[in-house]
């Protein structure tokens, strides 16, 4: 976690000495604004950690207004930088074109006030689209035929939500947005694929009960993703349980189907981590019925495929925030949708529910996924 806090403080405080620059270039502005600006970015810098000091010592009002500020201008910041990046190879493309041509090309090129303002707006107009993309849950559908569902059932409905984040910022309207897509889904099994919370998830009673009001015939089932071990995995867990879940942490539950689950793997860092490997957890499933593994990290353990039919994983967000997604894209073998691991395994990957640090997404919205199996025979 230090490792991560390191790298993540290093690049944001990097994007802010590249936005301070770019503005000091275009308008010259003298040493009492430099002043101010810098103070600004810093303390936008040190925004997550004001957060989280403010938000254990009680003062929810002034947290949860100022994390909107801080993790909405920490989306805007970077999507300054990225589209200024655009802006820098296309001046790079330029000035390289005029050395080659032995031409001044310079009039090809935007102004230096042009090269500030131009991806100051595009960060500023996608930011404000994307805040709004992030209310709007999709729903995506998969149909899977199966032999392995009882004839006496005939179609079950399960929906998974992932990545959630419920906190400062994912609060009741957010999270009744999400639950009236879940309500409308009707299903007979609801999954939670990790990251449900996000924080010291301070004063969130009222917010479990409302999960809570959400009675699958067949139950709910979560697991536990990294977020939860940072938000403190005991009262993370007494609120999942609260919510009316059963935790599955290295453990399977049978009825009409197999359902296992296992921790995230920042349990084993933790000392946390009560699972056995995944091929010895499944192994003892029978193999008549279909079975569902929940895992938060879409990895595979290839000693286990062949072993279950559907990896239900989220995490990954598809990035959130569009250019990120190019990274999660390069980390991940698979970082959104579904895919066929095997003839009798396959994956599918959530978008997540919710967000994780700003209210944003791009290029990758929210959703609840339904999963319907059917029987073939």
């Amino acid at each position: 976690m230090s490792l991560f806090l390191i790298v993540f403080f290093s690049l944001y405080t990097g994007m802010h000495l590249y936005a301070f620059l770019r503005a000091k270039a275009a308008f010259a502005f003298g040493i009492e604004t430099s002043v101010l600006l810098l103070g600004f970015m810093a303390v936008m810098i040190l925004a997550p950690v004001l957060v989280r000091m403010a938000e254990k010592h009680g003062l929810e009002t002034v947290t949860r207004n100022f994390s909107y500020i801080g993790y909405i201008w920490l989306g805007v910041i970077f999507l300054f930088c990225s589209a200024s990046a655009v802006t820098d190879i296309y001046r790079l493309s330029v000035h390289t074109g005029g050395l080659i041509l032995n031409k001044d090309l310079s009039f090809l090129g935007p102004s230096a006030v042009s090269s500030f303002l131009l991806p100051l707006i595009v960060s500023i107009s996608i930011a404000a689209y994307g805040y709004f993309e992030a209310l709007n849950i999709r729903t995506e559908r998969i149909i899977i035929n199966t032999p392995k569902l009882s004839k006496e059932i005939g179609r079950l409905t399960i929906v998974q939500i992932s990545d959630v984040h419920i906190g400062l910022i994912v609060r009741e309207e957010r999270l009744g947005r999400i639950l009236s897509e879940v309500k409308k889904a009707n299903p007979d099994i609801l999954v939670a694929t990790g990251d449900l919370v996000d924080g010291q998830i301070n004063n969130c009673n009222g917010l479990s009960d409302m999960i809570r009001e959400i009675n699958p015939k067949y139950g709910k089932f979560a697991i536990t993703g990294n977020h939860e071990f940072i938000a403190g995995i005991r009262q993370s867990l007494e609120f999942i349980k609260n919510a009316g879940f059963t935790v599955l942490r290295g453990q399977f539950i049978t009825g009409p189907i197999n359902i296992a689950g296992v921790d995230d793997p920042i349990a084993g860092r933790l000392g946390e981590n009560r699972a056995s490997s995944e091929k010895t957890l499944l192994s003892g499933l029978s193999k008549d019925k279909f079975t569902l593994l929940l895992k938060h990290r879409p990895l595979i353990d290839k000693s286990a495929v062949g072993l279950f039919d559907l990896q239900l994983s989220g995490h990954v967000h598809k990035g959130q925030i569009f250019p990120f997604s190019l990274l999660t894209k390069f980390y991940y073998d698979f970082y959104a949708g579904f895919a066929r691991l095997s003839d009798t395994s396959g994956l599918y990957v959530s978008r997540g529910s919710g967000t994780w640090g700003p209210p944003i997404r791009f290029f990758a919205p929210p959703e609840i996924t339904v999963i319907e199996l059917v029987n073939e025979k």
